[in-house]
């Protein structure tokens, strides 16, 4: 007669594979809770302790964890002499294996204490789902619910083959690594160990996208299951699928969005912000962000770090819009969007801590740094003259904004409003040419933010000749001195803040 261990945390279908099992003939064997609850439920179960001897020792942390539960299921079936030592132990070979795990990130989410969480590490579960992974020619091994119906029906009609036995065995090995990375990830974050000579992260798949950045890619999205925060935690209120890209510009658009106190909207396209209004509402602060670029806005991603009310609604669905970020949004400004079929709105958490890492992917590895959380070391100016307390707010609001734009940036501001934003480029002096085209007239009186140092004082004079009246940039080039005589011949008002924000 075949028999079946079962040992599972979550108990989702479990009842109705156990009772299909055993109608095929299955022997159910199980431990502890599992045991319990499937005896509850009507399903006959057979204690491992049958095989082993033992209930439970260490208060259950021992239950499976024994040679004669491992010999069953490690028994190389096509080898007589192991067969015969299992006869002679009278230990009958276990054939399917239905494991998953304590729940070690719902712990950490619910913020148990390390004491706490260690008791949701576990290891009998790993240990027997390994080994029947290890002997998936003989042993199938179950770890994932969607499994359960479709293995039955192979079992009934007697059509398991190697193959369907290697994918699952692929997914158990899967399982396990990433169970036991989410440990070492959360281990390496409580002991501030940030560049671990192993790096192995968590991830799990939320779903398979479209496709990629272009329709010819594949892709999926994954989330970090340690992050309860993030663009991909973001509740989706109406709209189509998110694609590849908007995820990403979405992202982007929520990092430029939190580092901002006051009530603010950021425009996004192709994962920099094209405009970005402070204001003393979602409206005033959308339609500041709106007249800053109007052409670019069009099929982009609007941010705001507040609610959205009717009035800021009626406003954004008079232009088509690919995503529309916030906090919140009032049950007559739902309304009012969701007449747009297509409009993708996305409900946030800004309250969650963000991410305590940036990876990025290269061929052959990835790198690995800490966030650019640092505004600025210092405020220093340098120059004759200082920045009067508007030309102050308007630079430090600039400043905020340049460290979201690709590098070379440069961005012109006024009034707490980007007048234009130049991104991407190999040089400072190209970017600074396009800010001063793109502002016009616009640009006498407004503040210039720099990403990193100018190496030459060419952009300040260009800016200066616009009338941009005061710079902010990290400083630190050779050429610093130069580049503050070119400031003080325009009267340009300048700060260094030590700090560069360099973005690629």
């Amino acid at each position: 007669m075949p028999k079946a261990l079962i040992s599972v945390w979550d108990k989702t279908k479990i009842v109705e594979i156990a009772r299909e099992l055993a109608t095929l003939g299955f022997t159910i064997m199980s431990t502890g809770g599992t045991a319990e609850f499937l005896s509850k439920n009507g399903v006959n179960v057979v204690p491992t302790s049958n095989i082993t001897s033992f209930n439970q020792l260490l208060g259950g942390r021992v239950k499976s964890l024994h040679p004669y539960i491992h010999a069953a299921i490690l028994a190389n079936r096509d080898d007589p002499s192991q067969m015969k030592e299992l006869e002679q132990l009278g230990i009958e070979p276990i054939d399917v294996v239905i494991v998953n795990f304590y729940p070690f990130s719902r712990a950490v989410h619910e913020k148990k204490e390390l004491n706490e969480l260690v008791d949701f590490i576990d290891i009998g579960g790993p240990a027997v789902l390994r080994a029947a992974a290890k002997n998936f020619k003989h042993v199938a091994v179950l770890c994932d619910v969607s499994d359960y119906e479709w293995f039955v029906e192979k079992v009934k009609v007697n059509s398991l083959i190697l193959n369907d036995r290697l994918r699952l065995a692929l997914k158990a090995f899967q399982y396990s690594a990433w169970y036991d990375a989410m440990i070492a990830q959360y281990f390496s974050r409580v002991a501030g160990d940030l560049f671990p000579r192993y790096l192995t992260l968590s991830y799990e798949k939320v779903c398979e996208l479209c496709y990629g950045e272009n329709p010819h890619q594949r892709a999926a999205l994954y989330k970090d299951v340690l992050v309860p925060s993030g663009i991909v935690n973001a509740k989706q209120l109406h709209g189509k699928e998110l694609s590849f890209n908007n995820y990403l510009d979405a992202d982007a658009a929520l990092s430029v969005v939190k580092d901002f106190e006051d009530t603010t909207c950021v425009v996004v396209k192709h994962t920099n912000p094209c405009a970005v209004a402070c204001a003393n509402s979602t409206l005033e602060a959308f339609e500041k962000a709106k007249a800053a670029d109007p052409v670019s806005i069009f099929g982009g991603i609007v941010a705001f770090n507040r609610g959205v009310d009717a009035e800021t609604a009626k406003k954004l669905s008079e232009i088509f819009l690919e995503v529309i970020l916030a906090p919140s949004f009032d049950a007559e400004a739902l309304k009012i969007l969701k007449k747009k079929k297509n409009l993708r709105l996305l409900q946030i958490d800004l309250n969650q801590k963000g991410e305590i890492y940036d990876l990025r992917r290269i061929s052959g590895g990835v790198l690995f740094q800490t966030p650019d959380l640092t505004d600025y070391a210092q405020l220093k100016v340098v120059t004759e003259r200082a920045p009067h307390e508007e030309e102050l707010k308007d630079l430090l609001f600039a400043w905020k904004v340049v460290k979201h734009v690709k590098s070379n940036a440069i961005v012109l501001a006024k009034d707490r409003t980007t007048l234009a934003i130049g991104a991407g480029q190999p040089n400072r002096v190209w970017p600074t040419e396009h800010c001063v085209r793109q502002a016009g007239e616009k640009a006498k009186g407004s503040v210039l933010a720099s990403d990193a140092f100018f190496p030459f004082p060419d952009a300040v004079e260009i800016a200066a000749k616009a009338g941009v009246s005061a710079i902010i940039q990290p400083g630190g080039s050779v050429r610093d001195q130069e580049v503050i005589e070119m400031a003080n011949r325009y009267n340009v008002a300048m700060i260094f803040t030590g700090t560069r924000h360099f973005k690629h």
